[in-house]
């Protein structure tokens, strides 16, 4: 059987479940991790067992042995210069959204990677998931007819939404909204967005972290669909990364609702009271099996290059979501709806915002 190497740069929360899905995968031959973090280092070590562990992703690279990694390192402005390293180094790689802060940074990354010939996919786990899997074949044979419109409403608990905004001023129309944005834009292929109208709610978050509260993205299509997308990160405490989302998919022929609000399985107990187990957006172990879509994300990577198949989402892709949602910010700042593609002068808002 085809195997590979992997390294998995970072290991915190997302980077361990990969890290983990790795180790416990056929497909993964030596498992290699770069961590900074040396009480996570040593405990992933522990539960991976990898061949090497190390608190310098340039030792993973350096490694000709490894076919690919996967980087899930923070903060973000990382990505950018780790994604290059990495894809000057020769390997294929699964990058952690945001693809980039900058569109000149996705574009370089995007045309670098073909000229070496390697895979490069943005982690945009929600496509992992069997509802939105099914929206999207639904759309894709016809039971919805012609798509009309969609709305995504998707809302995290602030404990989250604090700690990303601790480490970078990135919105929740980048930080949140970013993986919805790829599932509508996914759904309606090969139609393509044209404008972008947005609003920020700036209450709780804002004086403490300098970000948004929450934002509702309007996205007009070149066919005349209308997209709504929705993303606050300020729910009240509650299950650690507790995610709820609402999904409506309006075609001429059907309508397809969806509840991904993790309320079937609740746990009461005397010490923390009511708790909604299985809950975060990209899942988590359970006993002998994964809940959530990340796991699954992983594999089908990993089978992308032992295989050379296609990755799920390609650069191409990953970048016409981070313009979109670079408008959302910049509509936001502005109060007005920008056409795509954005038009250069207006860049720097986005960047500012």
């Amino acid at each position: 059987m085809k195997t590979i190497n992997v390294g998995v740069i970072g290991t915190g929360w997302c980077g361990g479940i990969r890290a983990e899905t790795c180790a416990r995968n056929a497909l993964v031959k030596d498992l290699h991790i770069a961590e900074t973090n040396p009480e996570r280092l040593a405990e992933m070590v522990k539960a991976t067992n990898p061949v090497t562990a190390t608190d310098d992703y340039q030792e993973l690279l350096a490694n000709p042995d490894i076919d690919a990694v996967m980087i899930s390192a923070t903060p973000e402005t990382v990505h950018y210069p780790m994604t290059k390293d990495a894809l000057n180094a020769g390997k294929h790689v699964l990058l952690e959204k945001p693809f980039a802060l900058e569109l000149a940074e996705a574009d370089e990354l995007t045309e670098l990677a073909k000229a070496k010939n390697l895979k490069l996919s943005i982690a945009y786990s929600q496509r992992f998931n069997p509802k939105y899997a099914y929206v999207k074949q639904s759309i894709e044979d016809g039971t919805l007819g012609v798509p009309v419109s969609a709305l995504v409403s998707r809302h995290i608990t602030r404990s989250l939404g604090q700690k990303i905004g601790g480490r970078i001023k990135l919105s929740p129309a980048a930080m949140e909204a970013t993986h919805d944005l790829d599932f509508v834009l996914w759904c309606m292929e090969p139609a393509k967005p044209i404008r972008v109208y947005a609003q920020a709610v700036n209450k709780v978050m804002m004086p403490t972290h300098g970000v948004a509260d929450c934002m509702w993205i309007t996205i007009t299509m070149d066919d005349g669909t209308v997209l709504n997308v929705g993303a606050g990160w300020i729910l009240p405490p509650g299950y650690p990364n507790f995610s709820a989302t609402t999904i409506e998919f309006i075609g001429s022929e059907g309508a397809l609702m969806i509840d991904d609000s993790h309320k079937d399985v609740i746990l009461n107990t005397m010490s923390d009271g009511m708790r909604l187990p299985m809950s975060t957006m990209p899942g988590e172990q359970v006993s002998h099996v994964y809940a959530g879509p990340m796991a699954a994300e992983t594999v089908y990577f990993c089978e992308a290059v032992a295989f050379d198949r296609p990755v799920m989402v390609k650069p191409e892709q990953a970048r016409q979501v981070m313009e979109v949602y670079m408008a959302a910010d910049i509509s936001a700042e502005t109060n007005e709806p920008v056409s795509l593609p954005i038009a250069p002068e207006l860049i720097p808002l986005a960047m500012a915002s």
